[in-house]
């Protein structure tokens, strides 16, 4: 009788080329475990032997030789991990990757993977491995449809909890409603479903299973399919949990899902503005947000003790050399808690690079600097110079000192000033701590004094918002 022999995996996170160079900043990478690989660790048989190594967090040894090797492909770290792929593939193993770069550009990942996967994994990857443990295992597997129904549980066992500030990360939903010219969605989920959740039962059995109390969804949009939305915050009432994620402010804006949101224990929310010119918004298809009233949408988020992690995208054709400190300008009087600053990057696969190819305006396919930092793409409004040196004196300016005092004073902040001012300075204005933190090993003893924070968020009153 045959029996069959437990796989050997290792399923791996390669760094991002930042990590190596002088903008690297460990706490960001310190923040989520990579649950993208701890649920396709799920579809292995309990007696196979796995191990899920995250790069930014510990050292990666390539000195051993497993079955099967699975690594998760980004555009900055596409070199890298090419790089390990091409080892692990001269030492006998069966090299797959994945991910939003290996689905953008599917023939330059085959150079470096006996199989590669388009698209989620949650479909193709189960076939996959059928066919790998009977020796039969293809170049290409690609979605059929797109669904997250029957996805087991993600593997939280192989994770090191300790090494991560905000252990407690998931995803209840794939994708987006919304298509955004500059966005990988379309390309990653193209043949199916751009937009689909778990049911509320899984989601809420996901939540159940989680030590502490914070969370965050990682979701790109948690309030994009609002019935879902509705039933799962109702199911998380009384459960006592704080949580993170994002939203549009369209969706802030309508109905009161977002005070549902609030009541669940949402006490964080990343939000996309993008930009403060409407033509940037129509020419970049991100019609969600056109004419929206960006200012009621971040006084409703004030009045229920939410703070706002606002993006915003840097050079775009409609921005000259003033959008920078405009932009910084605007948020800081808004009182917005922190910012992310994005400079306009033409991702493969997306329209926005079809676009910038068309017209002959692409600079550069060096996947290295493809990271929001660089500019990858000749602009019309400024030189690639300037737009560097705004998007680094946007974040300097947004952080100085005087700004945090300044953005932290908002009256409609109120009683919760003290609460953004440590906030907004302990995620900017501590990484000597956070180095020693990380270094010493003492990561996970910090979570109290986040969740110290968001626990003490205060709703400042419904009429401040109106």
């Amino acid at each position: 009788m045959h029996t069959r022999r437990p796989l050997r995996a290792k399923l791996i996170l390669p760094s991002l080329v930042e990590a190596n160079g002088p903008d690297w900043r460990p706490i960001k990478y310190s923040l989520f475990p990579p649950v993208g690989l701890a649920t396709l660790a799920a579809y292995f048989s309990e007696d196979d032997e796995l191990e899920i190594i995250d790069e930014h967090v510990q050292p990666l040894h390539m000195d051993d030789a497993p079955d099967l090797v699975l690594i998760q492909v980004y555009i900055t770290n596409a070199y890298r991990a090419y790089a390990i792929a091409d080892h692990y593939r001269a030492q006998g193993c069966h090299v797959a990757m994945g991910g939003l770069h290996v689905t953008a550009l599917p023939d330059e990942a085959q150079q470096h993977a006996d199989t590669i996967i388009l698209g989620p994994g949650e479909e193709p990857f189960p076939r996959f491995l059928q066919d790998f443990r009977l020796g039969r295992a293809l170049p290409r597997y690609a979605a059929a449809r797109h669904t997250l129904e029957g996805r087991p549980l993600p593997r939280r066992d192989l994770i090191q909890r300790n090494k991560y500030l905000v252990p407690n990360s998931l995803v209840v939903s794939r994708g987006c409603p919304h298509h955004c010219d500059f966005c990988y969605k379309d390309a990653f989920y193209q043949g199916g479903k751009s937009f689909y959740t778990l049911t509320t039962d899984q989601a809420l059995e996901e939540i159940g299973t989680l030590p502490g109390k914070h969370l965050y969804f990682l979701d790109d949009h948690l309030l994009g399919h609002p019935r879902f939305a509705r039933s799962l915050f109702e199911g998380m009432k009384g459960m006592n949990r704080l949580f993170q994620s994002a939203a549009t402010v369209e969706s802030i804006l309508k109905d009161d899902l977002i005070e549902k949101a609030a009541e669940a224990g949402l006490r964080s929310l990343f939000v996309g503005f993008e930009t403060l010119d409407n033509g940037n918004l129509l020419s970049s298809n991100k019609t969600h947000n056109l004419h929206r009233d960006y200012a009621a949408a971040i006084r409703r988020l004030h009045s229920l003790g939410i703070m706002i992690n606002g993006s915003f995208v840097f050079g775009l054709d409609g921005d000259d050399e003033t959008v920078f400190d405009r932009t910084v300008d605007w948020a800081v009087a808004q009182g917005i808690t922190t910012a992310t600053f994005h400079i306009a990057t033409p991702y493969p696969g997306t329209r926005f690079h079809q676009s910038i190819v068309a017209q002959n305006r692409l600079l550069t396919r060096n996947w290295d600097l493809y990271d929001t930092r660089h500019a990858v793409y000749s602009i019309r409004g400024m030189s690639s110079e300037t737009l560097e040196r705004g998007y680094r004196n946007a974040y300097r300016k947004f952080y100085s000192w005087n700004n945090i005092l300044k953005s932290a004073r908002n009256p409609f902040l109120a009683p919760n000033r003290l609460r953004q001012f440590l906030y907004t300075a302990g995620w900017k204005k501590c990484e000597p701590f956070w180095n020693i933190v990380i270094q010493s090993g003492i990561l996970e003893k910090s979570r109290p004094f986040l969740e110290g924070l968001l626990n003490t968020m205060q709703n400042s009153g419904r009429k401040q918002a109106l």
